[in-house]
């Protein structure tokens, strides 16, 4: 019964060194294998691979994935012109170098955050406080953060992490300066209303003062034209009559008295002092008289 004990405990022993032995390798992370505290080897392909049981040799694993680095709150900068803005940006970046990260932070990752959270405050610092608000807002925003990235790109690699990407989500001036900035946007924004509304007004009078001056001109022409015309058609009666007249003087004379007496009794509260055997009232006399 002994020997059955001791066969049972030599086979479990047996089995935890083998199972101490064999370690997986997940394709999301590095392997890095110790061997008494020192690096022996790094494994980046996935799979079953074996080591020594500890404490000869020990296994800890790194992540490969794309990672983010997004701190919840915007960093205060100070510009060319020596405005504060508030600039929040974030940063992609996985493990280039397994070997070199894990002497630079010990495979903790909270210190690499910290440690990339510096890097990249003093990349962005060095770049704002070279350009002023307007560059760094919109004018130069690519450049930036193609400066910005070149710059934690190369102090990355240092410590062994590679830079995938650097953006800016956010730049906006601080709370105090805020306010000031609207203003000054909202006095523009009115000068430029009051400059159209003033040259709106001015086009509205040019065009008034065109139109008054096209109607002026269409009516003396208009004018003209129906003087010209009448007078055509005065100069054309004037013939006629004459024509007509011409032919019979003594009809002549007969209108013009029936015209000159229509011009004279136009009104009955007319009164003419006239002896009535004149020559005017030759016609208005009795027929038999008219005709001696």
């Amino acid at each position: 019964m002994n020997r059955l004990v001791t066969i049972f405990v030599a086979g479990f022993i047996a089995l935890m060194l083998l199972s101490s032995t064999i370690f997986v390798v997940d394709q999301r992370r590095f392997a890095i294998v110790f061997a008494l505290g020192q690096v022996k080897e790094v494994i980046a392909q996935p799979g079953l691979h074996f080591k020594l049981p500890p404490p000869f040799q020990n296994v800890i694993y790194l992540d490969k994935r794309i990672l983010t680095l997004d701190t919840p709150d915007a960093d205060r900068f100070i510009t060319a012109e020596k405005k504060n803005i508030l600039v929040d940006a974030f940063m992609k970046w996985r493990i280039e170098d397994p070997r070199l990260y894990y002497v630079s932070f010990g495979g903790d990752e909270s210190r690499a955050r910290d440690r990339m959270s510096q890097i990249i405050k003093a990349a962005l610092n060095d770049e704002i406080t070279k350009r002023t608000v307007r560059e760094v807002i919109s004018g130069e925003r690519a450049a930036v953060m193609a400066a910005v990235q070149a710059k934690v790109v190369a102090e990355a690699k240092e410590i062994g992490v590679s830079i995938v990407d650097v953006r800016l989500k956010r730049v906006d001036y601080i709370e105090q300066i805020n306010n000031s900035v609207y203003e000054r946007m909202r006095a523009e924004r009115v000068r430029v209303a009051n400059e159209l509304r003033s040259t709106g007004a001015a086009e509205s009078e040019q065009i008034r003062a065109d139109a008054d001056r096209q109607r002026t001109v269409i009516i003396a022409e208009a004018f003209r034209d129906a003087e010209k015309v009448k007078g055509d058609g005065d100069a054309k009666a004037s013939a006629i009559y004459a024509d007509a007249f011409g032919k019979n003087p003594e009809f002549a004379r007969y209108y013009r008295s029936l015209e000159a007496y229509r011009a004279s009794f136009k009104d009955r509260s007319d009164v003419l002092v006239v002896d009535p055997s004149s020559e005017f009232f030759k016609y208005l006399k009795q027929p038999a008289a008219s005709g001696r």
